[in-house]
């Protein structure tokens, strides 16, 4: 006799729909209460959908491509922290293998990052020259799920500061041919000259977006242009500018600019409309399982509970176009000790992790 899960609830299938209770039946979620004789499993605690990654590398290490065993190892992380949908923002190997696990997230690639030679770390993307943009990122539209990431602004060396990385007109060529190929464009940008050019080229999505300035905000809620902040990465600025101060000393400044001004930049752009999603940017030096701490972040930057829920899980999920806690959909799902509206630091604590059906914690 197969064992249906009853989430005793409540259940938050979306902002404003709150259910009393669901079941789980092979492996689908389901508000009908099944008939007949089942061995029943009951779970109580309030439901999320399983949380989301919008910005995560599986299979990234401090140096490129980590062995297979440390790629499960990191999604083993995300999952038993609630992260059950990643948004892969980039790396070096081939992950397609995590597809054919069901006890792992599942995961939606952006291919290999694509940046300028020498101007991104070593080991991670793609380093190429302007003139092979274009082809670049119609491979990797074709090896992705439906992203590419470029590298749009990195430390140049001959001005001693950040600078973008791509010729303006030759960026709107590579983003027009992302969308050709059905895909769509995002990018790595700190500094705010990058996303002037990005916002021109008709960009969907920027990582980190540190550099928002008014005018560029206005632009980005304008054309509804996403970003995923990654505040959890962006508090290593200080560190990671450190070891410029002799040398680059200007670029340390910028640096630690963009750090101090983090949160007004990003309140800033939710209060203009800018659609914002939450990624950590696990992977490379930070480790993965991170969510509840982005949306700590998120919220110091003045946005609130409710907006950074569904920035983390049914918002997500539709913005990835995938589904939510919708009646026949894969039971994918967090359960909760407590609301996670009244209490943003019950994310960190789940009771259960429900992964296609499966209790796979608690």
């Amino acid at each position: 006799m197969a064992t249906v899960l009853h989430l005793t609830g409540p259940v938050l299938v979306g902002p404003d729909d709150l259910r009393a209770e669901a079941w789980v039946i092979d492996g689908r979620i389901t508000y009908a209460a099944p008939k007949g004789d089942h061995d029943v499993q009951s779970i109580p605690g309030w439901v999320l959908p399983g949380l989301v990654d919008a910005h995560c590398h599986i299979g990234l290490g401090p140096h490129g491509e980590v062995p297979r065993e440390e790629a499960e190892r990191q999604a083993l992380a995300d999952r038993d922290h609630g992260t059950l949908l990643v948004r892969d923002a980039g790396q070096p190997g081939d992950t397609r293998w995590i597809d054919d696990r069901p006890d792992l997230p599942k995961v939606i690639r952006a291919g290999r990052h694509i940046a300028r030679t020498r101007r991104y770390l070593r080991g991670y993307a793609w380093e190429i020259e302007p003139e092979q943009l274009v082809d670049h990122v119609r491979q990797e539209a074709r090896a992705g799920d439906g992203w590419v990431k470029l590298v749009g602004d990195w430390i140049d060396r001959d001005t001693g500061d950040l600078s973008p990385c791509w010729p303006a007109d030759v960026l709107a060529e590579a983003v027009a041919a992302a969308h050709e190929e059905g895909a769509r464009m995002t990018a790595h940008c700190f500094g705010e000259e990058s996303l002037h050019d990005f916002a021109a080229a008709g960009t969907d999505c920027i990582e980190h977006a540190t550099g928002l300035t008014e005018e560029t905000i206005s632009s980005f809620a304008a054309q509804g242009i996403s970003i995923v902040p990654t505040l959890v990465n962006i508090a290593q600025f200080p560190q990671i500018a450190a070891p410029a101060a002799e040398k680059f000393p200007q670029y340390q400044r910028h640096m630690l600019d963009l750090y101090d001004r983090r949160y007004a930049t990003i309140g800033a752009a939710y209060e203009a409309g800018v659609p914002i999603y939450v990624g950590t940017d696990a992977g490379g030096s930070l480790p993965h399982g991170l969510v509840a701490q982005e949306a700590a972040e998120l919220a110091k930057a003045g946005l609130p509970a409710r907006v950074i829920l569904e920035a983390a899980t049914w918002g997500a999920r539709a913005w990835l176009g995938r589904p939510g806690l919708e009646e026949g959909a894969d039971a994918d799902l967090v359960v909760l000790p407590a609301d996670p509206r009244a209490d943003l630091a019950v994310l960190g604590a789940p009771t259960a992790v429900v992964l296609r059906g499966v209790a796979v914690r608690g």
